[in-house]
């Protein structure tokens, strides 16, 4: 069942945000400290209470199996760029012991169909290049990117990178 996240999820929403940040961080520790949050209780129920920022929650058994936070995004007024208004997913997560079961389908499918009936232009989010299995994901969903962030690591060795 994917619905509204409510106040009696947190806890197994931070659950799933110290996954992804263990993911993030075996992939990239000279990035991301874990095992950490990225949101704490406080900040999630901030985030719950506002309409611009809505996250839906699919829960199995009782218990929280997979989010999805998203952000309304509008662009007003760019000499460049059109006025589009954009559901941007800033997290998406799935339990590690639920995968494979289309509860990360599900949300995403959800996601689409909020932000069709809201009237968005498009959805859009971003995927770590440490994490091949959440872009072939993605792509399986009919993603396609949009642009690609680059680097160029100017300290060798700091943080734990040789």
């Amino acid at each position: 069942m994917i619905r509204s996240a409510e106040i009696r999820d947190i806890p197994g929403i931070l659950e799933l945000l110290r996954q992804v940040d263990l993911v993030h961080h075996n992939g990239r520790p000279d990035l991301f400290k874990g095992p950490a949050t990225k949101y704490s209780a406080e900040q999630l129920k901030k985030i719950l209470s506002r309409k611009e920022s809505p996250v839906f929650v699919a829960e199995e058994n009782g218990k929280i199996a997979g989010h999805a936070f998203c952000l309304h995004e509008r662009i007003l007024g760019d000499p460049v760029r059109t006025d589009v208004r954009t559901l941007y997913i800033d997290d998406i997560c799935v339990d590690e012991a639920c995968r494979g079961r289309g509860i990360g389908r599900a949300l995403y499918e959800h996601v689409l169909a909020y932000a069709r009936a809201e009237g968005f232009y498009n959805v859009t989010l971003n995927v770590w290049t440490l994490n091949p299995g959440a872009v072939r994901f993605y792509e399986a969903l009919g993603m396609t990117p949009q642009k690609i962030g680059m680097e160029q690591i100017l300290q060798p060795g700091k943080n734990g990178k040789e």
